[in-house]
């Protein structure tokens, strides 16, 4: 049996489809993961902004938009409703009132712990559902997905 080399076709189209089905279970997987929390106050995108803050700290309104990737306008928008919302504060910096920093406030923190929670329990309650062979398999893939992440991090910095 010849090895298929990484220029034959088959093997190409093999790594395009593997890529394509797992960039559409991620993407469902994280669209399914955001319903979870039940608020019609905060939209997907505040949650994972409120998200961001609470996880990281006191954060700058520009170190904020790169790690999210939202464009400055939009994300004051979002800041401004979580603000109004008494889950996040923005204060101006002492030595340049330029530049304005976001923290979660106790309750962005709290509502921010219930939404991981949920979220988790959603995962438990699939995997619980998985076969044994299925639960290894999966406990298996993990470092190979985090190496994923990583890569894909590194490329984009």
């Amino acid at each position: 049996m010849v090895a298929k080399r990484p220029s034959d076709p088959k093997t190409v189209d093999s790594r395009a489809q593997t890529a394509e089905r797992l960039r559409v279970a991620i993407a469902r997987l994280g669209r399914t993961l955001r319903l979870t929390h039940v608020d019609d106050q905060l939209s997907p995108s505040q949650r994972d902004v409120l998200s961001t803050i609470a996880r990281c700290g006191t954060l700058r309104l520009s170190e904020l938009a790169a790690s999210e990737g939202l464009n400055p306008t939009m994300l004051s928008r979002i800041v401004a409703k979580l603000d109004g919302a008494g889950l996040v504060t923005r204060t101006a910096d002492p030595a340049d009132a330029r530049v304005v920093h976001v923290a979660s406030t106790a309750r962005g923190r709290s509502l921010h712990e219930e939404m991981k929670d949920e979220r988790r329990d959603a995962i438990l309650y699939a995997i619980a559902r998985l076969s044994d062979d299925e639960r290894r398999t999966l406990v298996e893939a993990m470092p190979v997905l985090e190496t994923l992440v990583e890569t894909l991090r590194s490329r984009t910095t």
